[in-house]
């Protein structure tokens, strides 16, 4: 974790404590108070609430009472079953908890020292890219004498209503609360990457092959100190909290606490007719209501496995709430499924470690089109790419790409009614391999990937792209809508992601000397085929070389062929116009490379501007001997610099 901590509210918890015990006080938080505002913005609770300490509640006030797990955690009247949820997969993690609930020893109520206790606790969240301390006091609400949010099944034990209370204050109040995302709050605690995958529309119930993918995908998160939890979602019948008749709620957060590949012994081989079983484990953040289906507490399926083998597979229930489910079970009964993976960037693991950068961002408007960064998403073609671009850079032959797009947290709107999150999602597309300057109109750039827009707050995407420059647009839906975002990039090799800025090359003093460009030129070089066969086996290893002025562009080698497909875009900003732009085709030798044909390019703007195929030629004029061979290439000219 990085040692630079944000403080919320500008509130030093040290200095707080320090005061409390010197004038003899217990903290009140002015800026959380224990008051209506800090409950509700909106809808008042339906009976009076008193504000409570711990020591008012119970005899013997914690932290923690036997450590800290998963059964700790019961709803309360809030709608709140998401933040239990994600409570509960923090509390299977020590390392995550322990980075939430800073120096918790020392924030532990201390019997044997009662003075030490001031009444205030502190917790830290991953907000925005920036780890966040956030005090409170503990005055906690209760009616008749019972805390009414979320509790723990210990009377004496408060990590997790205190934690509630301190996400409260980031958000605003209570009731800002009432309906959010597990995913959401898992990311909060963790500075995870989160993912959202619909069950129903990706079919995992139905095709087998794409349900044995998510459940190697989800094993391996589980494996790598991820966290997941699932639900089903309400559909125009149902309503939320309705129990399926398969026992499972509806509209309701469940954890994920084990998932388990087994390979069974002969005598299970025989009873189950399988040699593998895939299961997968799960917590109702209340603590009771459980699956009725097969493996669930009473099935047949367990009076097949006696205790012995129950503990070797690991299929071990810890307590109520909890139960079992074949992951083809889960696959059907279950529409979403929430992945927050922890992205390894360490440089000491022996699991895979990523390449990570993050760049802050926002969308803006403006009526000037060159400054607008508000175009909406790709639909609106007219102003799609007066969005904020990001370019970075894939060094290998193909490399995975991990992308997560957030926007700032909406939630502290609610009071204003703007508490919902804003359609967003991306597009990354391939550009000219010297691309430095913002893109201004498509022309032989490729889309390679869009990732879904939905309003939810974060957005991610999977990709295995091959080598090459990208630039990467966010962008809300519709267009001039104004927020805040951060951008996330995970490569295998650093990418170099970084914010185009500027429209055209910078003037500089230098270019009053040496000349400032007039015109500039796209080209894309499709292919090459009919070339000279250069080896005994008929083949060839050609390249091409691009060169203007005094920038050589190379694109990568394809290996043994004499039609070969490069599709590399390069850009020329030129200054002088009369000098010609050379394609050449070159044959990659160990030794030393041989020149197969060159086509000499104009490139004027009053250029055709389709695809189209040029005889190779000798190295000279235009009017060179021919040579075996011919390229097909697109060519864009203009002399408005900003046009491409």
């Amino acid at each position: 974790m990085s040692s630079s901590v944000q403080l919320f509210r500008d509130q030093k918890y040290h200095e707080l404590k320090g005061q409390c015990i010197q004038q003899r006080r217990l903290f009140e938080d002015p800026e959380f108070p224990a008051s209506d505002e800090s409950l509700f913005y909106q809808t008042a609770p339906s009976r009076k609430v008193e504000w409570k300490r711990p020591k008012d509640l119970c005899e013997d006030p914690h932290l923690f009472v036997n450590g800290i797990s998963s059964h700790d955690l019961h709803q309360g009247t809030l709608g709140n079953c998401w933040f239990v949820a994600a409570c509960s997969c923090l509390a299977l993690r020590e390392t995550l908890w322990q980075q939430v609930i800073p120096d918790f020893n020392e924030q532990e109520w201390d019997a044997k020292n009662p003075e030490k206790y001031a009444g205030i606790f502190r917790f830290r969240f991953w907000c925005f890219g920036e780890w966040t301390e956030v005090v409170v006091d503990d005055l906690l609400p209760t009616v008749d004498g019972k805390l009414i949010y979320c509790h723990s099944n210990v009377k004496n034990e408060f990590w997790s209503a205190l934690l509630e209370k301190a996400y409260a204050k980031l958000a605003g109040s209570y009731e800002a609360l009432d309906g959010g995302s597990a995913a959401d709050a898992i990311v909060d605690f963790t500075g995870a990457v989160a993912e959202s995958i619909d069950l129903v529309q990706g079919k995992y119930g139905e095709i087998i092959s794409e349900q044995m993918k998510l459940f190697e995908d989800l094993l391996k998160v589980h494996k790598r100190g991820g966290l997941i939890s699932c639900y089903i979602a309400a559909s125009s019948g149902s309503t939320n909290e309705a129990e399926t008749e398969m026992g499972l709620v509806i509209g309701h957060a469940y954890a994920v606490t084990a998932i388990r590949k087994l390979r069974l012994g002969e005598r299970l081989v025989f009873s189950f007719k399988a040699e593998k079983l895939f299961m997968i484990r799960l917590r109702n953040p209340w603590g009771k209501r459980e699956w009725n289906g097969p493996w669930s507490d009473n099935s047949e399926e367990w009076k097949k496995v006696n205790n012995s083998e129950r503990k070797s597979l690991g299929l071990t229930l810890e307590n109520d709430g909890e139960f079992w489910m074949t992951f083809e079970d889960w696959c059907k009964n279950f529409t979403d499924v929430d992945i927050c993976r922890i992205v390894n960037t360490s440089y000491f693991s022996i699991h895979k470690t990523w390449e990570k950068k993050m760049m802050h961002g926002a969308w803006a408007k403006n009526s000037e089109p060159l400054l607008n960064r508000s175009g909406g998403c790709f639909d609106n073609r007219e102003t799609f790419l007066q969005n904020p671009q990001y370019v970075f850079d894939v060094k290998k032959t193909e490399d995975k790409v991990l992308v997560s797009l957030q926007q700032e947290d909406r939630r502290k709107y609610k009071k204003e009614g703007k508490g919902d999150s804003i359609p967003i999602g991306f597009e990354i597309l391939k550009v000219e391999d010297n691309r430095s300057c913002r893109l201004h109109k498509l022309t032989v750039q490729e889309r390679v990937a869009t990732s879904p827009y939905i309003n939810t707050r974060t957005v991610f995407l999977k990709r295995i792209l091959k080598q090459g420059r990208y630039i990467l647009i966010p962008t809300t839906y519709h267009p001039g809508i104004i927020t805040k975002f951060i951008l996330r990039l995970f490569t295998d090799v650093p990418s170099k992601l970084r914010e185009l800025k500027a429209d055209k090359p910078k003037m500089t003093c230098w270019s009053l000397l040496c000349g400032y460009p007039r015109r500039v030129t796209q080209i894309k070089i499709h292919s090459a085929e009919g070339l000279q066969k250069q080896d005994r086996s008929g083949g060839a290893d050609p390249y091409v070389l691009i060169k203007c002025e005094n920038q050589n562009i190379r694109s990568s080698v394809q290996h043994d062929t004499t039609s070969a497909i490069f599709d590399t875009q390069v850009i020329f900003y030129r200054k002088n116009i009369d000098s010609p732009i050379i394609v050449q085709v070159w044959n990659s030798n160990v030794l030393c490379d041989q020149f197969l044909g060159q086509a000499v390019l104009a490139a004027l703007p009053s250029d055709p501007r389709e695809e189209q195929t040029l005889q190779l030629r000798g190295r000279g004029s235009r009017e060179a001997a021919e040579v075996p061979g011919h390229i097909t290439i697109k060519v864009f000219s203009s002399d408005d610099l900003v046009e491409l």
